[in-house]
């Protein structure tokens, strides 16, 4: 049977098919052979057409597309590929010879076209790949696809940061407007290419000194987009409602006090998902999206009467960082709602350097190392002096395997590993247990609290006890220590007997410290070599002690051209641009001869 494709959408993105390694391989073996197909959910703009289509790119397939104009229309979204008039047992009958149907926007079928679908996959015949939209209403005949074990489903979830990252590496934006954009995002990938593309239009992008990235400061551009996801917010009647809608808009996070905000209004809010209240009471916007539109539509005057007051948001950022600090005491860097700070940096005010410090220690010890130099940077604008920030900065570009400064992590970048361990001094915890994170738990072992994971954690290093490592960063890795955990995983790897499960220590920490913006630590050093091949290993050793390309090529007799391809190769996967951030490797022993 010849088909011919019709697509709704268009294939032409202006990004590459960027993450999503897991759900793409899942999909794939779910349309293999003898495989019933899939059901991919979620709500609008997470990636569902895209991922399908990456899945069956290069497959004889056909494709039907779901739209609302047609859901009146009986088999509508069949037209192209059926005759004008017929049963569905006729229909079914003509769609049996298609080895792979696509069926996206299945939420838009009309009932005609999902009660084929579902027959199809009743029948069995027919493999499926089937996209839809969650949160709105769905043909009975396309969610029983699903509910009746017709086919697996998969929930999509949000395309982690770090893969956003990674989509956004060519438009060369700072860490902080990255973060903002994944923020306000929360996942939809067309709100993301919309809201890129209006900054771009707007000039709402400026270049970053010294950095030649690009940072977003300001109002957020209020497209037709924007305010298609936002209706409900946008939109409410209630005079109440919009007032204290406005309300939190220009001073959230507000106190949920008998005398401040209406708590039957409250109520109503909540249980349309528009506000929410945290443990402390504290009110804020349910949409990090949700303010700046708002706001942008509020009048002049309106804005006059609203908008936060210098001594209120100064009270409230202090709350914010005390929050922060208590947490960083209790061993937890877990992701927090930082709504106030947030505000400051988007409306480009100064951020007090205490403040930009507690960030930037907190992004650092997450494992978001550019983030964290980049709250470093915010700090020193507003106190140029200010030695928190600065050495936060240092910290975060020597675990970042950069050589400059004189602290801890420069000289172990260096390749100095007794002098990184002879310049951690003091009794703050987390700069004791560097000393574990560099391989020497015995010389502060009985310094660090004894309940705490970190005491946990040099203890069984100390021990060599591979499943010990494991158990420990897997408690590191839940109080969102995720550079930590990567680590302790990387010291399982050596300390494990039983290959198996070495690998398995291995596996876990490469995919931690890929979400880790680079780190390039001592613990992590034999992970991105393992990635290497022999002579690839051979060579970056060497050039990490310091030996020219010909040098090199004298001691393996080889060509320097052949040097210079193994380098290049090896930079690529490592990371690395060029010689100068392969120091941090010297202390490895050089690989076995190819």
């Amino acid at each position: 049977m010849t088909t011919y494709e019709r697509d709704a959408k268009t294939l032409e993105l202006p990004w590459p098919f960027t993450g999503r390694e897991g759900e793409l391989e899942l999909v794939r073996g779910s349309l293999a052979a003898g495989r019933p197909g899939i059901a991919v959910t979620g709500p609008a703009g997470r990636g569902k057409t895209r991922l399908l289509t990456e899945a069956a790119r290069g497959a004889d397939c056909a494709r039907v597309t779901g739209t609302p104009e047609t859901r009146g229309l009986p088999f509508a979204a069949f037209a192209h590929l059926m005759p004008d008039t017929l049963s569905l047992h006729r229909a079914v009958h003509l769609m049996s010879g298609v080895r792979l149907l696509v069926v996206d926007d299945a939420h838009l079928l009309d009932e005609a076209s999902a009660a084929l679908v579902h027959q199809l996959a009743v029948h069995g015949r027919t493999r499926l790949a089937v996209a839809a939209t969650d949160g709105v209403p769905v043909p009975g005949a396309v969610s029983r696809l699903w509910t009746g074990e017709l086919l697996p489903r998969l929930a999509l979830e949000p395309l982690p940061r770090e893969d956003t990252a990674q989509l956004l590496a060519p438009a060369a934006l700072e860490p902080l407007t990255m973060s903002r954009l994944h923020r306000m995002c929360r996942g939809d990938l067309r709100l993301l290419r919309d809201l890129l593309e209006a900054l771009r239009r707007s000039g709402g992008l400026a270049r970053v000194p010294d950095t030649g990235e690009w940072a977003w400061r300001g109002p957020v551009p209020v497209t037709a987009t924007v305010r298609d996801r936002l209706g409900p917010a946008l939109n409410r009647l209630d005079a109440d409602e919009r007032e204290t809608l406005d309300r939190l808009a220009f001073a959230e996070p507000l106190p949920l006090a008998p005398d401040g905000l209406d708590l039957d209004v409250l109520e109503r809010l909540e249980a349309d998902g528009l506000i929410q209240v945290d443990d402390d009471g504290s009110v804020t916007l349910a949409h990090p999206l949700h303010g700046p539109a708002l706001r942008a539509g509020a009048g002049r005057l309106r804005a006059r009467r609203l908008a936060r007051a210098p001594e209120p948001c100064g009270t409230a950022l202090e709350t914010e960082q005390a929050s922060m600090t208590g947490r960083l005491e209790q061993q937890d860097v877990r992701a927090v709602p930082t709504p106030v700070g947030d505000w400051l940096l988007a409306e480009g005010l100064p951020v007090p350097a205490g403040y930009a410090a507690v960030r930037a220690r907190r992004a650092r010890l997450r494992g978001e190392l550019r983030e964290a130099a980049a709250w470093a940077r915010e700090g020193l604008r507003a106190a140029p002096d200010d030695e928190r920030c600065r050495l936060e900065q240092e910290l975060a570009a020597g675990q970042s395997g950069e050589v400059t400064g004189e602290e801890v992590w420069a000289a172990a970048a260096r390749g100095d590993i007794e002098g990184a361990l002879a310049a951690i001094a003091g009794d703050d915890v987390l700069v004791l247990y560097d000393a574990v994170r560099l391989g020497a738990p015995e010389r502060v072992a009985a310094r660090l609290p004894g309940d705490g994971v970190f005491a946990r954690h040099a203890e069984a290093l100390a021990r060599g006890d591979g499943p010990a490592l494991d158990r420990v960063a897997e408690s590191l890795a839940e109080r969102g220590f995720l550079l930590f955990a990567a680590e302790a995983h990387a010291q399982a790897v050596r300390a494990h007997r039983d290959p198996s499960a070495a690998r398995f220590s291995r596996t876990r920490a490469v995919a931690l410290a890929r979400r880790c913006e680079g780190a390039r630590t001592p613990a992590l050093a034999g992970l991105v070599l393992g990635d290497l091949t022999v002579r690839q290993r051979q060579i970056v050793a060497l050039a990490a002690a310091g030996l020219s390309n010909r040098e090199i090529a004298e001691r393996l007799t080889l060509s320097v051209r052949t040097v210079g391809n193994h380098l290049y190769s090896a930079y690529t996967r490592l990371g690395a641009s060029d010689r100068g951030a392969l120091p941090w490797l010297s202390d490895l022993p050089e690989a076995e001869p190819a």
